[in-house]
């Protein structure tokens, strides 16, 4: 199923009832990566995360951005997704240099070790975040925030588990007050990027114990998962999957004894173009899941989602919510919730780079729709 559309700018709605419009865009900057970060929602409030950098020349390569100038940035939506307003995550405590926040030495603080545990990570102002230092081995720091994300504590240094390393997103669980699932990224054995674990904590954050390997180590890799907790005892996550031969695509898996031992499912989407796209994974009200990803293409990108009525055993056909824009490959990375108005929104980076009378800008973007539509 097809639902395509050209626009920059203003919010439009196609016939389907599928709107698209910009989270952030300022000429000669460059948007990008929203699933390296993380997405919250408070009713109509939401909150993402991303990177804000300048521009290369066109010429330097896919991602065409000076990476000595990126900075972690926010946006947070008030009214369910349609408008937003952009923070520094610097001004809000992020002071530590990372992968795409870039500090300066003299700017930078260190991350420590946690010395006094999170009191609660019920409390509904509770959100987690973690940042990392390459795409392979990290090491990864994380902060905190009890205030959905207008400061944050830290930066605190994660623990590498006795493993080859851990360069994380951010993908957790709250259990309870004071224990956590947590779905990380590691390094295999050659400490290049990548299988998936799951990590708890039981005590605030001081300490992680590694529970399970959820993917096994092979010559491609498993990165950035999309994960749910089910029920007391069913976990069910989505990976950015890639082979020896880099055939990109999305696996899934499921546990039913709270993380021990886990059951490979058939791939919610077998190609996802070329580079790949990590899955952004949501339970929405009406018992569904909903999984966004984008196909890369140098010849158009693309926007999907796809629904499963069976808690992820089977998956409904591949729907196209936007394309025919003009987006070269170096798209995607998104994140997805449901609002309170029960629409899903999807955000993600763009370009218009195929477009000739346009300029080659790279801007976060959302697409959002009434999944009621799609039953």
């Amino acid at each position: 199923m097809a639902l395509c559309l050209v626009t920059f700018g203003s919010a439009q709605t196609d016939g389907n009832q599928v709107q698209h419009g910009v989270v952030f865009y300022e000429d000669g900057k460059y948007g990008g990566w929203p699933a390296n970060h993380g997405i919250w929602t408070w009713d109509n409030e939401i909150l993402i995360g991303f990177v804000e950098a300048s521009y290369y020349a066109e010429n330097r390569g896919l991602h065409t951005y000076d990476i000595s100038t990126s900075r972690n940035k926010y946006a947070r939506s008030l009214d369910g997704g349609s408008t937003w307003k952009i923070s520094d995550a610097y001004e809000a405590g992020q002071k530590a240099w990372g992968h795409d926040n870039y500090i300066p030495e003299k700017e930078a603080v260190r991350p420590v070790p946690m010395t006094k545990p999170i009191k609660d990570f019920t409390d509904p102002g509770f959100i987690l975040t973690f940042l990392r230092h390459n795409n392979d081995d990290g090491p990864s720091h994380f902060y905190y925030s009890m205030d959905k994300g207008k400061s944050w504590e830290g930066a605190f240094e994660f623990p590498d588990l006795g493993i080859s390393g851990i360069a994380n997103r951010t993908d957790y669980i709250v259990d309870g007050k004071q224990s956590m699932t947590l779905f990380v990224t590691t390094a295999k054995s050659n400490r290049k990027e990548g299988r998936v674990a799951l990590v708890r904590t039981t005590d605030g954050g001081l300490s992680w114990n590694l529970e399970s390997w959820i993917t096994p180590e092979h010559s491609g890799f498993d990165i950035m998962p999309s994960s749910l907790r089910l029920s007391d005892t069913e976990l069910f996550t989505t990976i950015r999957t890639r082979t020896e031969n880099g055939v990109d695509y999305i696996s899934a898996y499921r546990s039913t004894d709270n993380g021990k031992t886990w059951k490979r499912l058939k791939d919610p989407t077998p190609y996802t173009g070329r580079g790949g796209s990590p899955p952004a994974l949501t339970k929405l009200k009406d018992g569904r899941l909903a999984l966004g990803y984008i196909f890369r293409s140098e010849y158009g990108s693309r926007v999907h989602v796809r629904f499963s009525k069976d808690n992820g055993e089977t998956w409904g056909d591949e729907i196209t919510l936007r394309c025919d824009d003009g987006a070269n490959r170096d798209t995607g990375y998104p994140r997805i919730t449901q609002n309170a108005d029960g629409k899903i929104v999807m955000v993600y980076y763009w370009n218009n780079a195929l477009t000739k009378e346009d300029k080659p800008y790279r801007y976060i973007a959302y697409t959002m729709f009434d999944p009621a539509q799609f039953n």
